[in-house]
């Protein structure tokens, strides 16, 4: 399997837990990471600034119409929600919240879901509500891979729970397990293209 993008979905304690697996990853990650994370409407551009400080692969705010690219992470600005187009471009909405949040983590999801089909990696982290549910199982049923922080390792237990008990997930693991996984599953599809290219 080729994966071509990964998505993540964050809220109460996703600070800390990016602050994990950001830096865990190599600078030239082969994928792009594309990160919803609940955030108020005041919010401003210091979140990808703090961690990119720290993170092996670049950290920006996803801004319209901007093209992804391997080996960075974006991150939804707050008050928006962030979709995926056909054309692997980002589009902003100022649509209504989903689950309380704009930024939705299931608005990105399902986006990216219509866009990668099962060339896409989604990751449930820490959160207190059940936002990223319905998003991780449409990223399932379009044969992608999901994985899903073990609640166990989690500041706020609701959201990665909502997600097990929404799908059947491809791994559960813990925090500190999820950027080897990812660096791993890179390596899967560095092989796969190796292999058929």
């Amino acid at each position: 399997m080729r994966y071509e993008a990964v998505v993540i979905g964050v809220s109460a304690g996703g600070i800390e837990a990016l602050k994990v697996i950001l830096p865990g990853l190599p600078k030239f990650f082969p994928l792009p990471i594309v990160i919803v994370q609940h955030r108020d409407g005041r919010s401003d551009s210091f979140l990808a600034e703090y961690l990119n400080r720290t993170s092996g692969v670049a950290v920006t705010e996803a801004e319209d119409k901007e093209p992804l690219f391997a080996g960075r992470a974006y991150l939804a600005p707050s008050g928006y929600h962030l979709l995926i187009e056909s054309d692997r471009s980002f589009s902003l909405s100022v649509d209504a919240r989903v689950h309380h949040s704009c930024p939705s983590i299931d608005v990105l999801f399902e986006s990216a879901a219509d866009v990668f089909g099962e060339s896409l990696i989604g990751v449930v982290l820490t959160g207190a509500n059940a936002d990223g549910a319905q998003g991780l199982r449409a990223i399932k049923a379009c044969g992608g891979l999901a994985i899903v922080q073990d609640p166990e390792t989690a500041q706020a237990t609701a959201m990665p729970r909502a997600a097990l008990e929404s799908t059947q997930v491809d791994y559960i693991v813990g925090l500190r397990q999820i950027a080897p996984l990812l660096i791993q599953m890179s390596m899967l599809r560095e092989e796969a293209y190796g292999a058929t290219g």
